[in-house]
């Protein structure tokens, strides 16, 4: 595996040699003969499923083997999905490499164009699955091959009452290419060309945003004052995408009978509206016990009775500012995963080994980091912008919580392995947990545990408040657009009411925070996506707690829990814990754990 292992960017230095992943496993190369076969072989195999299938489905389910025909076609169908994700995923890693890239940006449009064309021959099945009768479709779960598909089927079905007629939803499908996505594209191009000018420096995104974790204060407020340059200079674009897009999505929500702005988010996560509101409503309530209480013990910290809004992340003084490299990153989270589960850490080790992860900052590179599940067929991608910082390590641990889910639900076959976002963060969430609290065991003073401490209070409160309050902001936006588009103004206005609640009376948002609305991605590609990392962190708070009194069996239940992958709602994979999402003291246990820390964090500082 050494070619694979060894190709590494130019990155180096105090951080040594950064990967670049290898994307062969999916596809050679960008023009690969093997793309441009498999294009034409998708699409004939589309256009027979379609002329073998279409208007045929009742019959298939009164025949005699029903059951195990619809099965089988079901199968079918999941194999072309298979191979349409294939091309899909390998066109978008290519374009997150390098969004600025002329020659990447049209292979990612061509290939979506396609693939959008080609998947529109196959919309009318799932369309005609959720016009069988209820009496049909359960007699023919009876056989082995269609019951399989159970879970999938039941889900699918959920759909129904938003579900169009065939020509709307076909016209629904082929308009996307020019409609949300191209304004995504349009929005991440636009993103990732931006420079910012810290101090005569050229900067693109990430870096600058990395200049507001330094301890130095004059270079968090040349960063943020560069960011508000810049973001002030682009609002009118960002506007216009914003208010685009929230239009675009009060049509669709309108013609699928969604009452709600995140009725259709809430329903694509297999949650019931009742629980996040549930959510929402704890988190809220809990901003002036974390968020307003912690920010006012870091500005006594930094010497400050307010703390301006370049200081939110700030490092505390006491903070050894060192980089740490990529193999001591490598071997931290492995080693924290290793503690719980051999099978975890050998599972997260093959991306180091095979080429899975590609870490350097890049000029034009996509900001921040994720995991791509790619297909079941293949394997996840692990994009980062690693610096050196120890909130880089913990992304990692994150970024590799996710991939370990994606692959032990693999199993489960395409259909059966996509997770709702609120279990997606799961993994990920109880990785950075693990990472997290394997180092607090090494703190070798008080001064590194309090450091510790408060960093991991700071990355809780930027999962839950913050996210929700992103959630809150979202809520405000779409619900005004539904009267008349928004100006800059006014999304700057609403952006700092919902931060001034959530950050307290301890963080001065002076001018210019107004546009930092403009840079959040999920805002854009995902409307409402933001709630799921609370819900993760407080499932995964509570989760932790049971792991911590369990004597013995957990580790069986949690890998159970991520095979299972999409297979399984909430309430059944967390049953095995004794957790209930819906019991309104379920997020009360996830929120009392990040009080617990702050207490002990101000504890310290009275014993000081």
């Amino acid at each position: 595996m050494a070619g694979k292992a060894e190709r590494m960017g130019e990155q180096s230095g105090e951080l040594g040699a950064l990967p670049e992943w290898d994307l062969s496993d999916l596809y050679p190369a960008m023009d690969a003969p093997e793309v441009e076969r498999d294009l034409e072989t998708i699409a004939s195999a589309s256009t027979a499923f379609q002329d073998c299938y279409k208007g045929k489905l009742p019959a298939l389910t009164k025949d005699a083997a029903g059951g195990d025909a619809l099965g089988e076609a079901i199968a079918e169908y999941e194999d072309i999905q298979e191979r349409l994700g294939r091309l899909a995923s390998f066109a978008h890693l290519v374009y997150v490499g390098d969004t600025t890239d002329a020659g990447r940006a049209k292979f990612f449009g061509d290939v979506r164009e396609r693939l959008t064309t080609i998947s529109t021959d196959l919309l009318f099945f799932e369309l005609e699955l959720n016009q069988l009768d209820e009496e049909l479709i359960e007699a023919a779960m009876s056989g082995p091959k269609l019951a399989a598909y159970r879970p999938w089927i039941d889900d699918l079905r959920l759909e129904r009452p938003h579900q169009l007629d065939d020509t709307i939803e076909r016209l629904f499908h082929e308009k996307s290419v020019t409609g949300r996505a191209a304004w995504n594209r349009l929005f991440d191009e636009t993103l990732a060309e931006l420079r910012f000018d810290v101090d005569g420096e050229s900067l693109a995104l990430e870096p600058t945003l990395n200049r507001l974790i330094d301890p130095d204060e004059a270079t968090r407020k040349k960063a943020a004052e560069a960011l508000v340059a810049t973001f002030s200079g682009n609002l009118r674009l960002f506007t216009h995408i914003t208010n685009v897009l929230a239009k675009d999505k009060a049509i669709s929500d309108e013609w699928r009978s969604f009452k709600d702005v995140a009725d259709s988010r809430h329903l694509a996560n297999r949650v019931e509206p009742e629980v996040v509101d549930a959510l929402v409503e704890a988190v809220r309530d809990a901003y002036p016990r974390l968020s307003h209480r912690y920010y006012a013990l870091k500005a006594r910290w930094l010497g400050k009775t307010q703390l301006e809004f370049w200081d939110r992340n700030a490092p505390l003084p006491e903070t050894i500012d060192r980089r740490i490299g990529w193999e001591e990153a490598r071997d931290t989270v492995l080693t924290a995963y290793g503690g719980f589960a051999p099978e975890m850490a050998d599972i997260a080790g093959r991306f180091f080994e095979e080429g899975w992860i590609d870490a350097p900052t890049r000029p034009g590179k996509a900001p921040g980091a994720f995991s791509h599940p790619t297909v079941p067929s293949a394997h996840p991608y692990v994009l980062l912008n690693y610096q050196g910082k120890p909130r880089d390590v913990m992304t990692l641990a994150h970024e590799l919580g996710h991939g370990v889910h994606q692959t032990l639900a693999a199993d489960q076959g395409l259909l059966l392995s996509q997770t709702p976002l609120t279990l997606a963060e799961t993994a990920s969430v109880f990785g950075e947990m693990l990472t997290f609290r394997a180092l607090l065991a090494r703190a070798s003073d008080a001064t590194e545990r309090k450091v510790m401490l408060a960093s991991k209070v700071e990355d809780m409160i930027n999962t839950v408040v913050r996210q929700i309050a992103f959630y809150v902001f979202e809520r405000k936006v779409h619900l005004e657009r539904r009267d008349g588009e928004l100006t800059a103004d006014r999304l700057g206005e609403i952006w700092t009411e919902v931060q001034a609640e959530s950050l307290g009376p301890a963080i001065h948002l002076g001018p210019g925070y107004e546009t930092f609305w403009t840079y959040i991605p999920h805002f854009i590609h995902a409307p409402f996506y933001v709630y799921a990392y609370a819900f993760g962190d407080c499932l995964v708070n509570s989760l932790y707690a049971v792991y911590e009194e369990a004597e013995g069996g957990f580790q069986d239940k949690y890998f159970a829990m991520l095979k299972a992958g999409g297979s399984k709602r909430h309430r059944a994979l967390l049953a095995p814990f004794g957790l209930d999402a819906s019991d309104p003291g379920f997020w009360q246990m996830g929120l009392a754990l990040i009080e617990e820390l702050i207490t002990e964090l101000e504890a310290m500082e009275q014993a000081s």
